[in-house]
C-alpha cells in the first residue's frame, strides 16, 4: 500500500459565528486522484484555502485540526509556504499577470537566466533572462497539456480556455510538485478541451502527482477519479471508491436529496413567427471570441441557444451586442437599430446581459449583495428611489433589501445576510447574483452566457428551471450560451452552433446528439431540411 502524501485530521474552520468546515478527515496518497464535490457553499474552497495557506484563513483566525503533508505537519503561513513543500494550485479565478506572455507567465519567479556583463559590476542579482529556454520550457509544459498554445501570446489576448491551460502549465512545469489542486478547471473548457485535461490528469497521475480535483460535472469524477469525497454544509458526508458508486448516488449524498434529471432534451413548443432581434452581417473584435459576418433572427419569447467549440465567437455575440467590445454590422430590436458600440443604449431599450466574466463584468465585488442586485436597475431604471421632503430622490434602502431577500430566497444563494459582500461568496452563489440582478431589471431580452459555470448539480437544476420558468410567466427572450450541449438542449427551443465566427446551422433540441457534434466540428454532409430550417 502506498504511503499517505497528505493527511488532514478533525479540520474545522469558523468565520465569526458561520461554521463552514467541521471536522473533515481525509487521507490522499501519491498518484491518487481524489474527486472533491459538494453544492456551492458546502466548505469545497475553505478547505482548499486551508491546505494551500492562504491569507485570509489565519487573517480570520487560523483551522483548528491538523494538516500533515509529506510526513510533516504542515503550518503553512502563506501559498509561497505550500509551493515550496510541493502544493501547486489551480484557482477557479485565474491568477495570471494579464500584461505578460504565456511563457513568463508559465515560469514566473523561475526564469531561466544566463549571464550578463552586469553581473561583473553589481553582482549575481542582476541576471538576464533566457527568453528561448524560457519558451523551450513553457512550450514543453503546454505540450504535456496536448494543448497548441502560442507561448508568445500576450494572456489578455487569449480565449478564457488558454488562460486555464495556462495556468495549469505554470503549476506543473514546478519541479516539486507532488501535489496538484485543480479548483474547477474545465468549468470553461469545452467538452473535448475538458476530455484532454482529463487525459493529461491520468499521466501526471502515473507520475506520482497527486490530485484533489474540484469539478460540477460528476460524470468527470467517475472517469478520471480514483474515489469520490462528498461534502455537504461543511461537513464530509461520504467517501468511496469511484468504482464501488455512481452518478446518482454521489448526487444524493451532495444535495442530501433525490433530484429529477434536468438533462432531458426540452420539448419543442411551437415557434414564434415575429422576429425580436435582426442581426445582420455582424462582426465582433473580441480575443478568441471573434464573430465574422455573422446573421440570425431571433424569435419573441424563445430561449434560443448559442453552442459550439472555444473560441469559434458564440461568447462574443452577446458581447457585441451589448457594447463591450468593438463590434459592426447592423442589429434591429424590434425593428428599432440598436447603437454598437454603446453599452448603455441596449440597456436603455430593455436588453440586458449576463456575463460569463462574472468578476470582471457581472458583478462590484467590495459591495454587497442587495446593492448589485439593485445597481443596474438604479442606474438606468431610475428605481429603488423615494421622495425626501418632497424634492430630494434617496435610495429606498427597504426596498433594496427586500428585493434582495426575494431573490435570496428564490435563487438559494448561500449567505451570511443580503450585507455580504459579494467577493466573499462561492463562484456559483456569485453567478447566482448576477441572474437575480438581470431578473431585477425585467428586461425584454435577456442574454445569459455560460449561465451554469461553476454551479453545482442541484444548484444548475434550480438555475435552469429559473430561466425557463422566467421565459414562460415573463415571456422574456433568452439567449443563452453555453459550452454544453446537453445543457442547451434541456432548456432550449433552437440551437445555433456557431462555427469559425458565423452560424454553421441551427437545430430543434430533439435532433440527434451526433448532429450537434458534427455540426460543431464543421462537418459537411447531405442534411435534411428538417433540422437546417431557421425559423
Amino acid at each position: 500500500m502506498k504511503e499517505v502524501l497528505l493527511k488532514i485530521e478533525n479540520l474545522s474552520k469558523t468565520f465569526g459565528e458561520n461554521v463552514v468546515l467541521k471536522d473533515i478527515n481525509l487521507e490522499v496518497k501519491p498518484g491518487e486522484i481524489v474527486g472533491l464535490v459538494g453544492e456551492n457553499g458546502a466548505g469545497k474552497s475553505t478547505l482548499m484555502k486551508c491546505i494551500f495557506g492562504m491569507p485570509v484563513i489565519l487573517e480570520t483566525g487560523g483551522f483548528g485540526g491538523k494538516i500533515y503533508f509529506d510526513g510533516n505537519e504542515a503550518n503553512f503561513k502563506s501559498p509561497f509556504d505550500a509551493l515550496a513543500a510541493g502544493i501547486g494550485m489551480v484557482h477557479q479565478e485565474f491568477s495570471l499577470i494579464p500584461g505578460f506572455k504565456a511563457s513568463e507567465n508559465v515560469v514566473l519567479n523561475r526564469e531561466s537566466t544566463v549571464k550578463s556583463f552586469l553581473e561583473g559590476f553589481f553582482g549575481s542579482r542582476i541576471k538576464a533572462i533566457d527568453k528561448k529556454h524560457v519558451e523551450s520550457r513553457a512550450n514543453d509544459a503546454l505540450s504535456t497539456l496536448g494543448v497548441d498554445i502560442d507561448v508568445n501570446t500576450v494572456v489578455t489576448e487569449m480565449p478564457v480556455a488558454h488562460k486555464q491551460f495556462t495556468e495549469i502549465a505554470r503549476e506543473i512545469e514546478r519541479e516539486n510538485t507532488k501535489l496538484l489542486v485543480l479548483d474547477e478547471p474545465t468549468a470553461v473548457l469545452t467538452e473535448e478541451e475538458a476530455k484532454m485535461l482529463l487525459d493529461t490528469m491520468k499521466v501526471l497521475s502515473k507520475k506520482g502527482i497527486a490530485m484533489l480535483f474540484i469539478t460540477h460535472r460528476l460524470d468527470e469524477i467517475m472517469s478520471v477519479c480514483d474515489k469520490v469525497v462528498v461534502l455537504r454544509d461543511g461537513t464530509l458526508i461520504n467517501s468511496a471508491a469511484t468504482q464501488d458508486t455512481n452518478v446518482n448516488q454521489v448526487t444524493e449524498w451532495m444535495i442530501g436529496r433525490k433530484i429529477e434529471n434536468s438533462s432531458a432534451v426540452k420539448e419543442i413548443k411551437e415557434q414564434a413567427v415575429e422576429t425580436i432581434i435582426s442581426i445582420k452581417n455582424l462582426w465582433v473584435d473580441m480575443p478568441g471570441e471573434s464573430v465574422k459576418n455573422l446573421s440570425l433572427d431571433i424569435k419573441k419569447g424563445e430561449i434560443l441557444g448559442l453552442g459550439g467549440m472555444a473560441g469559434q465567437g458564440k461568447i462574443g455575440i452577446a458581447n457585441g451586442i451589448m457594447g463591450l467590445y468593438d463590434a459592426k454590422g447592423k442589429v434591429e430590436f424590434k425593428g428599432e437599430e440598436i447603437k454598437l458600440n454603446d453599452p448603455a443604449d441596449p440597456l436603455k431599450k430593455g436588453l440586458f446581459f449576463v456575463s460569463e466574466d462574472r468578476k470582471g463584468v457581472g458583478l462590484l465585488l467590495e459591495s454587497s449583495i442587495e446593492d448589485n442586485i439593485a445597481y443596474p436597475a438604479i442606474q438606468i431604471k431610475g428605481e429603488f428611489f423615494k421622495k425626501r421632503f418632497g424634492i430630494f430622490n434617496l435610495v429606498d434602502t427597504d426596498a433594496v433589501r427586500e428585493n434582495a431577500k426575494e431573490y435570496v430566497e428564490k435563487l438559494e444563494i448561500r449567505c451570511t445576510s443580503e450585507k455580504q459582500k459579494a467577493q466573499e461568496l462561492s463562484g456559483g452563489n456569485q453567478q447566482k447574483v448576477c441572474l437575480a440582478k438581470a431578473f431585477t431589471m425585467n428586461p425584454e431580452v435577456l442574454f445569459v452566457s455560460e449561465p451554469t459555470r461553476g454551479i453545482d448539480v442541484g444548484a444548475k437544476k434550480l438555475v435552469l428551471d429559473t430561466l425557463k420558468r422566467y421565459n414562460r410567466e415573463k415571456g422574456t427572450t433568452i439567449i443563452i450560451t453555453s459550452s454544453e450541449i446537453e445543457e442547451l438542449r434541456s432548456v432550449c427551443d433552437r440551437i445555433a452552433i456557431i462555427t469559425e465566427g458565423k452560424v454553421e446551422g441551427i437545430l430543434p433540441p430533439t435532433a440527434d446528439v451526433l448532429e450537434f457534434g458534427k455540426m460543431m466540428m464543421g462537418v459537411k454532409e447531405a442534411k435534411d431540411d428538417w433540422y437546417w430550417k431557421i425559423y
